[in-house]
């Protein structure tokens, strides 16, 4: 797979020949449709560590037009956005609508070194949102067919913890999409299944090291928040329980603010039932638009 190319099935020979595939199911398909190849950039950070980006132009592109971006925001938060058909934040989907997809692996990120991504442990908002909103100037200082007036963002998990941190750090987007995002720290350690990531994350638990948890959890700037978001979780999922969507959509609506909420009673914390994949899709498109 890559970023222009489903899943096929390859054998690798042992021999130190080039692979070979075994299957084709998508030739066809590929054959019907403009994919556009991601563009790798790099930007230095504020401590002089070079971080990595992607970015994807939309199809049939005209570089004397100027694009909406949308800037994803990946989950983990140790993990990375790679050279992979993602089946959920397909980068291919939101420029085929008509966006520059950006992609950015700031602090946390893996494949970069193990310190790169140790340096998220205990600081989430800290070096990761900076990282990314350089990354965001870099963009903007070097693709001219980018329009900054009109810039959203859009994350899972991790990705939406920082959605919803930026909602209450940053006034760049015209709109935000938070999917199974943290909100509130200390609740949601009271109740996800995977106690033992908060606990390593933040030097323990709540009342052990409560600095922390107060520091770094959105739902603490709820005052400053004033971007439009809509927010979309899953009924089972146990990590990230729904509590944390419904409690920044009931916020967002009592401030008056834009927004919608998507909600899954038959998925977790990802979305698997393909006929709710493409409701996601949509709902995501719409709200961007």
């Amino acid at each position: 797979q890559a970023l222009t190319r489903p899943n096929e099935v390859y054998i690798l020979p042992l021999d130190g020949k080039p692979a070979r595939p075994l299957t084709s199911r998508n030739k066809d398909w590929l054959a019907q449709v403009e994919l556009t190849p991601a563009e790798d950039f790099w930007f230095e950070a504020e401590d002089g560590v070079k971080v990595h980006g992607y970015l994807v132009r939309p199809p049939q592109f005209d570089s004397s037009k100027k694009y909406p971006l949308v800037y994803l925001i990946h989950g983990g938060p140790q993990g990375a956005w790679t050279d992979e058909f993602h089946y959920r934040w397909n980068a291919q989907l939101f420029a085929a609508w008509g966006y520059v997809a950006v992609m950015v692996n700031p602090r946390g990120s893996t494949g970069y070194g193990q310190k790169f991504t140790d340096q998220i442990t205990g600081d989430w908002g800290g070096l990761v949102y900076r990282d990314l909103m350089r990354g965001l100037d870099y963009v903007l200082a070097n693709y001219s067919f980018v329009d900054s007036t009109r810039m959203g963002a859009a994350g899972a998990s991790y990705g939406g913890y920082m959605v919803n941190w930026i909602e209450g750090h940053s006034r760049r987007f015209k709109c935000l999409v938070n999917h199974d995002g943290v909100y509130n720290l200390e609740s949601m350690y009271a109740s996800t299944e995977e106690l033992w990531f908060p606990e390593w994350e933040f030097g323990g638990t709540p009342w052990e090291n409560p600095t922390l948890y107060r520091q770094w959890s959105p739902h603490r700037f709820a005052a400053d928040f004033a971007t439009p978001m809509l927010v979309i979780h899953g009924d089972r999922d146990y990590r990230v329980p729904s509590e944390q969507g419904l409690m920044v959509y009931t916020t967002l609506q009592r401030k008056g603010i834009e927004s919608k909420m998507l909600y899954f009673p038959d998925e977790g914390h990802w979305v698997l039932d393909p006929v709710n994949g493409r409701i996601w899709n949509e709902t995501i498109r719409q709200w961007l638009d």
